[in-house]
């Protein structure tokens, strides 16, 4: 069984390395009309330049996965502000897919938590449909479409989670077939359960982006054991190997913060059992350390005997 692990968006090792400068709506509208336009691109240009050197530091320390920014492109879905970034960013893009495709490495994006399905409000809707449209255009602009993923959570359950689910299976139906076929869906940690999640999964053909933090802060009823090969299951149809998110809790009492590296005692139980399937995957490290703390992990892992660390950001147990 062979493990590759990543880590999200900025590459804490280099210096100036953010991929989501931004600037805000009012501070946009401060400019001057033909400024405007100009400093969104200057920022996006200075966001993907960051994103390549993290890149190009990934492939040096053979780190295959890495999750992109969500903030690449500022403003890109506000509805006054309308620009086209994609012939704007075309070739800065497309410089960005050749690297990946090169290198072979595994790009995903995971919109933020108000990209949902289950409002009752059309504007909360249509507005995730928006962002979900934006993230596979800038992976379209990458020519990475089909290699990659677009993960999000199913939503809030408004005090209702049976009617709240009835409106998400509706909800999704105005997703563009093609972006709703690079979708995931993730357990989260107050809400929908690794069960119940695996239940949307399973309706609507999509992959669950298992996050085993939030499922020890959030139990199904139904075991570990019992629920991970259905939830590596719902990946055959996908074109790529699973992918689970990993981290660790920073204090007992801050049980669902995200601690800075990842507690390789926390997160044992769960690759025992993943060992038991016998099947590769990849994981994500959602850590405050980010690159740090993917390669301390490895590291840490691979101290484990019967485990031999076979690339920078990889393991492979027999």
């Amino acid at each position: 069984m062979r493990i590759r692990f990543g880590y999200v968006s900025t590459a804490l090792s280099l210096w100036e390395s953010s991929p989501s400068k931004t600037i805000t709506f009012t501070n946009w509208k401060k400019l001057m009309k033909e400024e405007r336009i100009p400093r969104l691109v200057e920022l996006a240009k200075l966001n993907l330049h960051n994103t390549k050197r993290a890149l190009m530091y990934n492939v040096a320390h053979e780190i295959d996965l890495y999750r992109l920014s969500s903030s690449i492109v500022p403003l890109a879905t506000h509805p006054e502000v309308n620009w086209d970034y994609m012939s704007d960013l075309k070739e800065e893009l497309k410089d960005i897919g050749e690297f990946v495709k090169t290198h072979k490495l595994r790009l995903s994006f995971h919109p933020n938590q108000y990209t949902l399905f289950t409002s009752d409000k059309k504007q909360v809707t249509l507005n995730a449909v928006k962002d979900m449209e934006y993230h596979y255009n800038v992976l379209k602009g990458m020519t990475i479409e089909d290699a990659s993923l677009i993960n999000i959570h199913v939503g809030g359950a408004y005090g209702d989670k049976e009617e709240a689910l009835k409106r998400f299976n509706k909800n999704i139906q105005l997703l563009p077939t093609d972006v709703k076929g690079r979708m995931t869906l993730e357990n989260d940690d107050k809400t929908y359960t690794m069960a119940e999640t695996l239940a949307v999964c399973r309706e609507h053909s999509i992959p669950l982006m298992f996050d085993y933090h939030h499922h020890m802060a959030n139990l199904s009823e139904e075991s570990l054991e019992e629920l991970l090969p259905s939830v590596f299951e719902t990946w055959d149809h996908f074109g790529l190997i699973p992918k689970v998110h990993i981290s660790s809790p920073k204090t007992e009492k801050q049980f669902r913060h995200h601690a800075d590296f990842v507690d390789l005692e926390f997160i044992l139980p769960f690759l025992k059992v993943a060992k038991s399937i016998g099947r590769d995957f990849d994981i994500m490290i959602e850590a405050k350390e980010k690159d740090r703390a993917a390669l301390k992990l490895v590291e840490d892992i691979s101290s484990i005997r019967g485990i031999k660390r076979v690339r920078g950001g990889a393991i492979e147990w027999k």
